[in-house]
């Protein structure tokens, strides 16, 4: 496979994990994290303000002119997905982040389903349940605080919002789906307060289906020698320190090609 550039979009540190999926399975793949610091969070605004922050990081990561663009955030694909395909497909494939409700039914109920408030309460996440968890014991728990813990990289506050979470969540709970692309990068935190339960994360499939989309297989053993590209409200920028607290952004980090803000050069 040729070298390909893949452009991720959240408003903070949750595209990190799909990121690092991405990175491990093809460590040749450029990849561009357009991050919208100045008005994070997403998750507390309007349908209609989603909407325009998602394709604001979407336009400036298409800038850098992406063979793909992963939107690497629950709550802007439930409220954005259909407005940034119209605007960047076919041109630019664009790849979404759906909750693992499928196969965390699969494993076995009683299931959770740990999501931003925003995406607890939408339909998207209703009919989730209904096409692929019917007659499934199914618990919605909206996670207040614990995306912007997760930004804000406090301990103390990651554990105290991820204890509010565990407690909402009912005792015997087999399979927890991970809601929020942030919460994949405390995902060790989530399973000490909870125990038992198996966590179903959308990283893995959201990688395999962007390659798919570009045509291309996982390819672990491949020349690290892909970029990474930061962008902070469309600004080039640095991956913020905070983000190497986890394991993820110090993949990124430690990984292929020095990191350098640009565009792909004309062909």
């Amino acid at each position: 496979m040729a070298a390909v550039r893949i452009a991720l979009i959240d408003s903070g540190y949750g595209l990190l994990s799909t990121a690092a999926a991405l990175r491990t399975a093809r460590p040749d793949a450029d990849l561009v994290c357009a991050m919208d610091p100045d008005h994070m969070p997403w998750g507390p605004r309007s349908a209609a303000e989603i909407r325009a922050r998602a394709l604001a990081g979407a336009t400036a990561a298409a800038a850098t002119r992406p063979d793909a663009i992963v939107v690497a955030c629950n709550t802007a694909s439930v409220h954005a997905l259909e407005v940034l395909r119209a605007e960047f497909e076919p041109g630019i494939p664009v790849i979404g982040t759906v909750p693992a409700v499928k196969p965390a039914a699969d494993h076995g109920g009683p299931i959770a389903i740990w999501a931003t408030p925003a995406t607890t309460g939408s339909p998207y996440q209703r009919d989730l349940i209904l096409r692929f968890a019917a007659g499934v014991d199914v618990t919605p728990v909206a996670c207040y605080g614990l995306a912007d813990a997760v930004e804000a990289a406090d301990p103390a506050v990651i554990g105290a919002a991820v204890a509010r979470a565990a407690e909402l969540t009912p005792a015997g709970v087999r399979s927890v789906v991970i809601g929020c692309t942030h919460y994949d990068l405390v995902a060790e935190r989530i399973s000490a307060a909870l125990g038992e339960p198996a966590l179903f994360s959308a990283a893995e499939a959201v990688t395999a289906q962007t390659l798919r989309r570009l045509g291309a297989s996982p390819d672990p053993a491949a020349a690290a020698t892909g970029t990474l590209t930061v962008l902070a409200s469309g600004r080039p920028a640095a991956l913020p320190p905070a983000a190497l607290g986890y394991p993820a952004g110090r993949l990124l980090a430690d990984s292929g090609a020095a990191a350098r803000p640009g565009a792909r050069p004309a062909e």
